[in-house]
């Protein structure tokens, strides 16, 4: 009898033990909120749970999708502010900001996927990545590519050049560097929440949008569309973007974990997009859409003079376009 409440009080012993433990395992796992716009069913979602699963150990991320933590462009501000962690931040809403990083969101000037990445990996993107940290307060991890973006259509017009899209009501989200892309490729840009541009479509208040194939998947936009336009202007991404005062509560062997993890998440993401990219095609004509090739030399060769003599590119640092054109 004896025995066997010693073996009782050594296994409740260790119970609670494992408990305290846990508890305190619990409260060492720092709470990391993310928001984005896109919907849980993006390919970015799977990223992000991938991110999630790999830093778990040290970290609980709380993830945030389709604007409900904050609404398109408010999450760098919001990562400013302390109110959010980790964001998966648009160039454009940075260039806001810093006038300089409008030269990454100009058209034609990232040549694919790879040419993206290289670029955040070298020396000259070290450097707008710095601008970031210094000037805004936040670190960025890397580029998320989600795909090429083309025009799609909900009116039957043929479109060939630039001068094809006058009066063509085509969506872009609010702010003047998506504006000016929309006025670049010629038609006349219409500022709208991601979230609205199904109703937009379907109700003709827009009679476009632009967007890489996977994005038009996920939000159906294909049921109301009647055309794309393969234009190809711009290689599609955002930044998964962790504020400074997250990053600089980690020490440097975390920092190094996390962002490996980020990398990784992302390596399988920009795979994931340009394998579903080349897919698509195929079922946007099976759903009754045409899909033409324009005159895309036409299209690059008048998006580049109107950057080139624009107000934004009087900010650009000087030779930078030459310098990502070299890599």
């Amino acid at each position: 009898m004896k025995l066997e409440l010693n073996r009782r009080a050594v296994m409740a012993g260790a119970l609670t033990l494992a408990t305290l433990f846990g508890s305190v395992a619990a409260q060492a796992q720092e709470t990391l909120r993310f928001s984005a716009v896109f919907s849980e069913q993006d390919i970015r979602a799977q990223m992000m749970q991938q991110l999630a699963e790999a830093v778990s150990e040290d970290f609980n991320l709380e993830l945030y999708y389709g604007g409900t933590l904050f609404a398109q462009g408010t999450e760098l501000v919001a990562l400013q502010r302390g109110n959010l962690e980790l964001g998966n931040i648009a160039p454009q809403d940075i260039s806001n900001q810093i006038p300089a990083w409008s030269v990454l969101t100009s058209a034609y000037l990232f040549r694919d996927a790879d040419h993206l990445r290289t670029f955040f990996d070298s020396e000259v993107g070290e450097e707008f990545k710095a601008m970031a940290e210094d000037q805004l307060g936040v670190h960025i991890l890397g580029p998320t590519y989600f795909g090429t973006r083309q025009v799609g259509l909900r009116i039957d017009k043929e479109v060939n050049t630039p001068a094809d899209m006058a009066g063509v009501k085509l969506r872009m989200p609010g702010g003047d560097a998506w504006q000016f892309l929309g006025t670049a490729l010629g038609a006349n840009p219409t500022p709208m929440a991601y979230a609205e541009v199904y109703t937009g479509l379907q109700t003709g208040a827009i009679d476009g949008q632009d967007n890489p194939f996977p994005n038009v998947e996920n939000m159906k936009f294909y049921e109301v569309m009647d055309q794309i336009v393969l234009t190809s202007h711009l290689i599609g991404y955002d930044l998964l973007t962790i504020s400074s005062d997250a990053w600089n509560a980690m020490n440097a062997e975390t920092q190094a974990a996390f962002e490996a993890a980020a990398l990784d998440a992302i390596q399988w993401s920009q795979d994931q997009h340009l394998a579903r990219e080349a897919e698509l095609g195929a079922f946007f004509e099976e759903n009754g859409l045409e899909i033409n090739t324009p005159d895309v030399e036409a299209f690059r060769a008048h998006a580049q003079e109107m950057y080139l003599n624009s107000d934004l590119a009087a900010d650009w640092p000087e030779g930078v376009v030459d310098r990502i054109n070299a890599l």
